[in-house]
């Protein structure tokens, strides 16, 4: 029984499938219709309707793979409409364009010409809405067929069991945690056997491989927290000498054609981006200096390739003669134009000037403030490995996580990008960049998010927590 449920819930299965298919064949049919109106090639058997049926159909699987797709049951709602209503932007974009220039022809018209705008906009609206019905229905119907997954969590103490709440709370349909474990229990096998899904988080790898042993044997979803060594072994190749098994690991870092070809890129997007940015920055500037007569721009300290410190440029957004230090909830240091401006990431539009110079990439590690870095590693020694390339304006941990993320889940992220570096990547990760202007809580401060209490955690019978160690402060 527990076999077939799990079967059920898979978010690729036929039923599943169907639905994307139905999706995409209805935002192709919405642009054909639409589009149609004063294009009228598209609405009879055409060389102009098969062309453009079948760019639409590659750039919605193009630009669905860059976003993330309709992943339901897996996302929750809006992040999922954000990433396909992105996704048919540009695929609607590029069709768009290939349409007008296959009406420039001496039999219709003489020269390029941008038409139907009005009618491009109103499929787009239609197609947004389409996908909202899609995705708010869809994931109805998966929750309705697929209760959430009865879930337990082994960790380490109290402080441990929140933070990983805070995140698994936020997803109440897809899991119900029941029950918290120290992974000190002498038998912790038989404490998680008659669950559907464990959380393992801050456990040592020798307790870890047991518990995901065990959870193999019984068919047990498992969700684990990964380490360097797990970065290291899920990027490696299996390798045979003679008769025997290896994984073999190449720290060979960024390779020189990728460092030329990266470079390249960087160049050309500094180029191409400073036009559009030139009148954003100018007003900007404009605001900021009105505000309070200040200095419009804003130079700090960061470290970038191999530990080499640059002054990073950017939108002034805090008041004058502040402490320096990361922004909290509620900071009162942040100006009303600066609220905007960090919102919206305009204040970093000046670090084009540090990726032309050659300090920064457009996508690296966020090159972080010399006293975190000093912080940070002595908490995490590993955090140093970030320096292997260069600090970049955006990145995967800039994407995927947030301001405030921990600094350890950014560690990850941000091997994870540079041990599967390569420019294909790097585009994608440029396109994704756009998303994250939407997303609400992209640049949510430290101290916001909620605590992630509910679960109360019990220590093992007869162990007892080592006291933490105070830094001393002298």
């Amino acid at each position: 029984m527990q076999e077939l449920m799990k079967k059920e819930r898979r978010w690729d299965s036929p039923i599943w499938i169907g639905l994307k298919i139905l999706l995409y064949l209805g935002l192709l049919g919405t642009f054909l219709i639409g589009l149609g109106k004063e294009n009228h090639a598209l609405t009879t058997l055409s060389r102009t309707l098969g062309i453009c049926s079948v760019t639409f159909i590659i750039s919605i699987f193009l630009f669905v793979s860059i976003y993330g797709g309709f992943a339901i049951g897996r996302k929750k709602s809006k992040p999922i409409i954000t990433s396909m209503a992105l996704a048919t932007f540009f695929t609607d974009a590029i069709t768009y364009v290939e349409l007008m220039i296959m009406r420039t022809n001496a039999a219709s018209v003489y020269a390029f010409r941008l038409r139907s705008i009005s009618w491009l906009l109103a499929v787009f609206v239609m197609q947004v809405l389409m996908i909202a019905i899609f995705t708010y229905g869809g994931n109805e119907l998966f929750f309705a067929i697929n209760k959430p997954e009865k879930s337990c969590i082994v960790t380490s103490s109290q402080k441990k069991l929140n933070m990983i709440m805070r995140v698994i709370s936020k997803y109440k349909k897809q899991y119900k945690p029941e029950a918290a474990f120290d992974y000190h229990e002498k038998d912790i096998c038989s404490l998680i056997k008659d669950y559907d899904t464990v959380f393992l988080y801050d456990v040592p790898i020798e307790k870890r491989t047991e518990i995901v042993r065990f959870c193999y044997k019984e068919n047990i979803n498992i969700y684990y927290n990964p380490e360097l060594h797990d970065i290291i072994e899920v990027n490696s190749e299996y390798y045979m000498l003679d008769d025997v098994s290896f994984l073999n690991y190449k720290a060979d870092g960024l390779r020189i054609e990728q460092r030329f070809m990266k470079r390249c890129l960087d160049l050309a997007l500094v180029l191409f981006g400073g036009i559009f940015a030139l009148p954003i920055g100018i007003i900007a500037a404009i605001a900021i200096k009105r505000f309070d007569g200040g200095p419009v721009f804003f130079k700090q300290k960061r470290a970038t390739l191999n530990g080499r410190i640059f002054e990073v440029y950017k939108f002034r957004t805090m008041k004058q003669n502040v402490e320096n230090k990361s922004a909290q909830k509620d900071d009162d240091r942040i100006t009303k134009p600066g609220h905007f401006l960090r919102k919206t990431r305009i204040d970093e539009l000046p670090q084009l000037i540090n990726i032309l110079k050659g300090d920064m990439s457009f996508v690296g590690p966020r090159p972080e403030m010399i006293e975190n870095v000093n912080a940070y590693e002595e908490q995490l020694p590993e955090f140093r490995y970030r320096l292997r390339v260069k600090g970049g304006l955006t990145g995967y941990a800039q994407i995927a996580g947030k301001y405030n993320t921990t600094p350890k889940d950014k560690l990850v992220m941000d091997i994870m990008y540079i041990e599967n570096y390569n420019i294909l990547r790097d585009i994608q990760l440029i396109f994704q960049t756009v998303g994250v202007v939407l997303k609400p809580d992209s640049t949510e401060a430290f101290g916001v998010g909620g605590t992630g209490e509910g679960l109360k955690f019990k220590y093992a019978e007869g162990y007892e927590p080592k006291p933490s160690k105070k830094k001393n402060t002298k």
